[in-house]
């Protein structure tokens, strides 16, 4: 399984995060580890969205949407 993920900062609420992985645990535990330069910052992190696909492009391809300009308004609206 391949993951598209939302993460929001509990120290920073305003600061959220989208990212894709395969193994969501892990990727979670580097980001608050500090371990990953774009999120070390706003430590820790906390999960608010995820969604499973079984083709990594299908993944990706979810994430860019979610960083685009329509994306970032469909995710306030609809996902957190």
């Amino acid at each position: 399984m391949h993951y598209t993920y939302i993460i929001r900062s509990v120290s920073s609420p305003d600061q959220v995060y989208v990212g894709s992985t395969s193994n969501l645990r892990k990727r979670l535990a580097t980001h608050n580890a500090g371990k990953s330069p774009h999120t070390s910052k706003y430590r820790p992190w906390k999960l608010v969205f995820y969604c499973a696909f079984e083709c990594e492009e299908k993944a990706k391809a979810f994430e860019i949407y979610l960083k685009s300009h329509s994306g970032k308004a469909f995710t306030s609206k609809r996902l957190i």
